[in-house]
């Protein structure tokens, strides 16, 4: 059996190890693939693995060796799985495996946005601190959590395990999900509609999918209707926001301050108006990516292939 890997490098850029992938068949793997190599890369082998490569209809088409899809990613946008479906090509995908990883990520960018870490830490070694006439000092205003409400909109698993963590910080939780959970309802935490959401939260958290219903969720609409002085949080899919939206109140003031681990277009261009708009805390798509979260993906991705192989395939993208 041949297998290829079109884009392993951010999966594993050197500190894992492809050996369960090996142990399956012949195994080839790729730091990077560009669209015009994919059908010469990828058309003498029965199961192709991809992050980002997108595989569509027409190069699907083209591939008639091509028997599974693992996509290294929970989110399967870039293979066009109807087309695959057709064809008889079984494409799964890797849930779960980021859970704590991004959760915890969140209340990263949140807390630097409440304390700004970053730009005291830069203040001190400036010289600011040392040449205060005060014993200590901030240039930015600080926030505390406790008694502030976030909402989270897409209560999946990083949805819960960030509600967790927030109420461990003392914040009550305003969730938005087509389906609810009702044992996750207590005194601090209820479902509501998007509308009361966007009204009664202080941090506004996105963890909902990219589907056409919910591309733009956030845009100059929605964030009107939020209160002055919100804080928006994305760790979930760039055109979730509409950006120059999000900049403008940025820049009006309306948002306090926004963090977004994911942008429109990935790597983003210089003149995304996110890049110079203020209180904007942008960092380059790393929620999902410790060593533990990517180790767990990787042992899931070689699971997934293995039931393939042994005709009990599992995680199965329909």
């Amino acid at each position: 059996m041949k297998i290829v890997v079109l884009d392993g490098f951010t999966l594993n850029p050197g500190d894992l190890s492809w050996k369960g992938l090996e142990k399956l068949g012949n195994l080839t793997v790729y730091d990077r693939t560009k669209d015009e190599e994919i059908l010469k890369r990828a058309s003498d082998y029965e199961i192709v693995f991809t992050n980002k490569t997108p595989l569509s209809m027409e190069t699907l088409k083209k591939l008639p060796k091509l028997k599974y899809i693992g996509v290294l990613a929970t989110g399967y946008n870039v293979v066009d799985v109807a087309e695959a479906k057709k064809l008889g090509i079984i494409v799964t995908n890797i849930p779960s495996y980021g859970t704590a990883a991004v959760s915890q990520f969140v209340f990263a960018l949140l807390l630097e946005i409440c304390h700004h870490v970053g730009k005291h830490n830069e203040a001190v070694k400036e010289g600011d601190w040392t040449n205060s006439n005060d014993f200590c000092l901030w240039n930015y205003p600080l926030t505390e959590l406790d008694g502030k409400t976030m909402g989270i909109i897409g209560m999946g698993r990083i949805g819960k395990a960030t509600a967790k963590i927030a109420q461990a910080f003392g914040m009550s939780i305003l969730a938005y999900n087509p389906s609810k959970d009702n044992s996750l309802k207590s005194d601090t935490f209820k479902y509501v509609e998007l509308d009361q959401l966007f009204a009664q939260s202080d941090v506004v958290n996105l963890h909902c999918p990219l589907f056409e219903k919910t591309k733009g969720i956030i845009n100059k609409e929605s964030i009107n209707k939020m209160k002055d002085g919100v804080i928006i949080i994305n760790t979930s899919r760039g055109p979730l926001i509409v950006e120059q939206d999000l900049a403008e109140a940025l820049n009006s003031g309306k948002v306090a301050g926004a963090a977004v681990d994911v942008m429109s277009s990935e790597p983003p261009k210089m003149d995304n108006p996110l890049m110079s708009a203020k209180n904007c805390v942008i960092t380059p798509h790393i929620a999902w990516a410790p060593i533990e979260s990517r180790k767990r993906l990787m042992d899931i991705a070689v699971d997934n292939l293995v039931k393939f192989i042994n005709k009990t395939p599992i995680n199965i993208v329909k």
